[in-house]
């Protein structure tokens, strides 16, 4: 069957091309986004790809295999391949094949000491024999005869209690990592504890005055994660852009829950907004909240500290004396913020806290380090997706313009960097002094926007900040005066602000209306991603978003790769190659009002 009006085509290898000209490409790409992942986003045909990553965070809210079939079928412009239809059937279904339940206490082995057990049950022999016979799981998993626990809320196959493992709750966690490399996702309907009850809940009106009211998808994300409190719920992860709210999701969570939480983000401008905001939305007072950072060191029923501060050590080797935090209370909840930012120490302790419920809040699980799948298993599977343009359409987040300035090099940099080491050549590429004639050429002409300038070389940074006579914040700016700056910036005091990659995560600018990237870290696709992010909240006028790349260089090859997520998203990157002031008239058109001209806040 042949219908040249669908957009889509499947291909034996799994990949998707989507042709965004066709009358349903914008229906069908966010079809795809709940189960396909992208690789290429050029002008006229984007290319997916299906994994089984992606089938499983799908399956584990309630996408099976044949939904997925049944959107490619809908539409792809040829028949979809049988091989296909059938690998995407085998690899989704084995999501729930593999399941965690819950144990009993039982004498440790060659000891009278109690100990807390889990079963770990399969749906067949074969995949009891695959795991029996792995090496990686000897040690671990212990073949055994099921006994149901007492108020046991499961139900179990009769394959499932004969094909069962005994394994130690300790080993809940790294046992989960092992299947997931052995290409078996787990389900863990292990019930989770309550932890320490606190009188929480969200205001109507904030202690601003404003009317606080929580938007439909927040609290459909939230659900999505807590469910009915019961095994299999209450853990995974919630993907919104930024700009849509993701704090807010957090205290709706802590609204539902109304327990003991502990709250880890990426710096302490971050802990001061959580804070911040956690007082002005919800009945808790600043008493009832603690700040653990390198500054202060406190547990308060709800305590919010760094990713920083929970990995640092006094010595290479040695211990992470912080990691104590996550015993120090009785936590119900633990709230990783920016999770595709986890560090790989925190994930050592995730593995650990499996008995906690947990969220991660992210704008894009892309991880450069392929470690999605720790994501996924410690944290949990994906709750909660929703497209950005969606909200964008919904008026939740801005309307925003992505354009490439691409830019030449002088004689003697061309030869500099013909001759250069390949990360050196990205150095020159990406701080070509041409681009600093740039910035300042974009902020003579918006002198109305309220404009950051993003970069990853600080003597680069250093140099526009001096041309410019705005402030910079890097690393080494004392979080006071980052603070202090941020509010400068958000009062109107401050038109142009100067940020190195510090301010890529997790902070709050809402009435930032355009950004200049002008150099980034290589071809990262998440840090683009939080870089628009910072221009989303809700405004009256068109977001716009510049970045400067050196044409014909390994900078405009990273450019690329960095746009890809955004390109999954549904945005486009005008090209200007520029060659003189002129380059930039066809920009001279006044922002566009926010939908019909009202404010969006």
């Amino acid at each position: 069957m042949v219908n040249p009006e669908n957009p889509l085509v499947v291909q034996s290898d799994r990949s998707l091309m989507l042709d965004v000209h066709a009358p349903l490409a914008e229906e069908c790409r966010n079809a795809l986004i709940p189960f396909a992942e992208l690789e290429r986003s050029p002008e006229h045909w984007h290319t997916y790809k299906v994994t089984a990553l992606s089938l499983w965070n799908a399956a584990s809210v309630g996408i099976s295999s044949q939904d997925v079939v049944a959107v490619l079928e809908k539409f792809s412009r040829y028949d979809v391949p049988q091989a296909v239809s059938v690998w995407i059937q085998e690899t989704a279904e084995r999501f729930g094949k593999i399941r965690l339940v819950q144990g009993s206490s039982k004498p440790a082995p060659n000891s009278n000491i109690m100990e807390e057990f889990l079963y770990l049950v399969c749906s067949s022999p074969y995949i009891f024999r695959e795991i029996e016979h792995s090496p990686s799981l000897k040690e671990m998993l212990t073949a055994c005869t099921y006994e149901e626990p007492e108020n046991s809320q499961v139900e179990l196959s009769d394959d499932e209690k004969k094909y069962c493992f005994i394994l130690r709750l300790t080993d809940r966690g790294t046992i989960k990592q092992k299947l997931l490399s052995l290409n078996w996702p787990v389900k863990d309907d292990v019930p989770l504890g309550d932890g320490e009850h606190l009188d929480i809940s969200l205001r109507e009106t904030t202690s601003s005055g404003k009317k606080f009211v929580i938007r439909d998808y927040q609290k459909n994300a939230a659900k999505a994660l807590v469910g009915n409190k019961g095994p299999g719920s209450g853990y995974g992860t919630i993907v919104l852009p930024c700009g849509a709210g993701k704090t807010i999701v957090g205290m709706e969570l802590m609204d539902m829950l109304k327990t003991n939480t502990l709250i880890v983000t990426t710096n302490i401008s971050a802990v001061h907004q959580w804070i911040d905001e956690l007082v002005d939305k919800t009945t808790l007072t600043r008493d009832d909240i603690a700040e653990y950072t390198g500054e202060n060191k406190e547990v308060k029923p709800v305590t919010v500290a760094t990713y920083q501060i929970l990995t640092w050590r006094p010595e290479k080797e040695g211990p992470y004396p912080h990691f104590s935090l996550f015993r120090a209370s009785n936590w119900g909840l633990i709230i990783y913020d920016e999770v595709h930012m986890l560090p790989a120490p925190v994930f050592r302790v995730a593995a650990e806290l499996q008995a906690v419920r947990r969220v991660g809040l992210t704008a894009t699980l892309v991880r450069e380090d392929g470690c999605e799948g720790n994501v996924f298993s410690l944290v949990g599977p994906k709750r909660y997706d929703v497209p950005w343009k969606e909200l964008e359409r919904d008026k939740w987040i801005a309307s925003a313009e992505c354009v490439e300035v691409r830019i030449s090099m002088s004689e003697q940099l061309e030869l500099e960097y013909s001759v250069a080491s390949k990360r050196m050549q990205n150095k020159i590429a990406s701080t070509n002094p041409e681009k600093i004639r740039i910035v300042k050429e974009l902020v003579k002409r918006f002198p109305d926007d309220k404009i950051l300038v993003i970069g990853q070389y600080l003597d680069q940074l250093s140099e526009i900040a001096k041309d410019l006579n705005a402030p910079i914040i890097t690393g080494k700016t004392k979080n006071a005066d980052r603070d202090a700056i941020y509010g400068q910036f958000r009062n109107g005091e401050i038109q142009v602000l100067i940020v190195s990659k510090v301010a890529n995560f997790a902070i709050d600018l809402p009435d930032a209306s355009m950004a200049i990237e002008v150099s980034g870290t290589f071809g990262s696709r998440q840090e683009e991603a939080q870089r628009l992010g910072r221009l989303l909240r809700p405004k009256e006028r068109t977001a716009r978003f510049f970045t400067v790349v050196t044409r014909g260089t390994v900078d405009e090859e990273f450019g690329s790769k960095r746009q890809k997520f955004l390109g999954e998203q549904g945005y486009s990157y005008r090209i200007i190659r520029y060659t003189d002031e002129s380059s930039f008239d066809e920009l001279e058109v006044p922002p566009a009002l926010g939908y019909e001209g009202e404010s969006r806040r």
